[in-house]
């Protein structure tokens, strides 16, 4: 038995990809938080506060029955602080198994402070003690380049944007290094155990409750290869003869070899994230959208899933259906149940409502 529950997502009105597993042996509960839509998404700041709180709601409502709670990044769309008005922390996360991803390594900066920062504030409110119990000397100050851990893309053949593709690995290789300076002189927090607070860095492990086996990657990319916004963790929840694959936010997926491993993994139910269509021609270029449309059609073809949802960063866009027209094309030839977290619920994406709704205030 595996009973999924697509809690709040961006299609629903925030910033979010909060998700709710149950099987006989757990509850599961991924991604607890949310955001409000992007300042230049076409709906008032009230409508905007008006779905923040239902999310909340409903965020608390099935966070709050989870046995393990997963933080796959430290992305305000994908956690909440203890601190958090109108969160009953407690009930959130007091005596849950909390896996996240490792606050030390393979992270970029602001995440990193972020985590330290949720970090602080988890062991101030369940233990009334000061994060410096919780810090060690770095464990280790040599670091695997991660672009090994993505053969197929660094394989593939861009044709005429290859030099420009070189130019952006060279910089980006060269904020790793930045970065890998970071993670060896600072202080790094160490996995809690304690009556009322666990938490264990949950990156290429594998937990085991009865049958059900849930099993994480290694860091990804947070997008392209090594994006800006860094790396996140993704996860499959298997039982005797079910699986969901979540894939935290790997943004299309943009890099050849997590579409690979999605298609390997061919779970029943696949929830990944799609591009961010809403930053193409700032943050995202037409090359990498193109990468993350061939890439999903690829997953289409390879799978058997009887059900992909695909949302998060793309709903942020009312002009995400033309964008991804392909897409939704050949998942229609296919067969395949290609949706919306809000179409899950027989409802519209908001994304949807909000471009129709300026379409008539133009005509006018």
């Amino acid at each position: 038995m595996l009973r999924f529950i697509p809690v709040w997502f961006d299609s629903l009105g925030s910033k979010s990809s909060a998700i709710y597993i149950e099987t006989e042996d757990i509850k599961i509960f991924i991604d607890p938080g949310l955001s409000a839509l992007q300042p230049g998404f076409p709906i008032s700041d009230s409508m905007k506060s008006k779905y923040n709180a239902m999310g909340y709601r409903a965020i608390q409502r099935y966070a709050s029955i989870a046995d393990i709670i997963v933080i796959t990044h430290y992305h305000y769309d994908h956690f909440e602080d203890p601190f958090t008005p109108n969160l009953d922390a407690e009930s959130v996360y007091g005596g849950k198994l909390i896996l996240v991803k490792d606050p030390n390594i393979y992270i970029n900066r602001s995440q990193h402070e972020r985590a330290r920062i949720f970090f602080e504030h988890m062991v101030s409110f369940f233990l009334d003690k000061p994060l410096e119990e919780f810090l060690t000397e770095p464990r280790k100050s040599d670091f695997e380049d991660p672009l090994e851990w993505v053969p197929m893309a660094s394989k593939k053949d861009f044709g005429s944007y290859n030099e420009r593709r070189k130019q952006i690995l060279e910089s980006g290789r060269e904020r790793f290094k930045v970065l890998c300076g970071l993670w060896s002189r600072s202080m790094w927090i160490r996995e809690i155990k304690e009556s009322n607070l666990h938490i264990e860095f949950a990156d290429g492990k594998r937990y085991v409750f009865g049958n059900t086996k849930i099993i994480f990657t290694q860091p990804m990319f947070h997008g392209i290869e090594y994006d800006r916004l860094g790396w996140v963790i993704g996860l499959v929840v298997e039982t005797r003869n079910r699986k969901l694959l979540y894939t935290g936010d790997i943004q299309g997926p943009f890099v050849e070899d997590y579409a690979d491993w999605i298609i390997r993994e061919n779970p029943n139910i696949a929830i990944i994230d799609g591009p961010p269509t809403y930053q193409l021609g700032y943050m995202m270029t037409q090359t990498n959208l193109r990468r993350a449309l061939e890439n999903m059609k690829s997953i289409l073809r390879n799978t058997e899933a009887e059900l992909i949802i695909w949302d998060h960063h793309l709903l942020r866009d009312i002009r995400w259906r033309e964008r991804v027209r392909d897409v939704l094309e050949e998942a229609k030839k296919l067969n395949k149940k290609l949706i919306t977290a809000a179409e899950f619920y027989g409802k519209k994406p908001i994304a949807d409502i909000a471009g129709k709704s300026r379409k008539k205030t133009k005509k006018k």
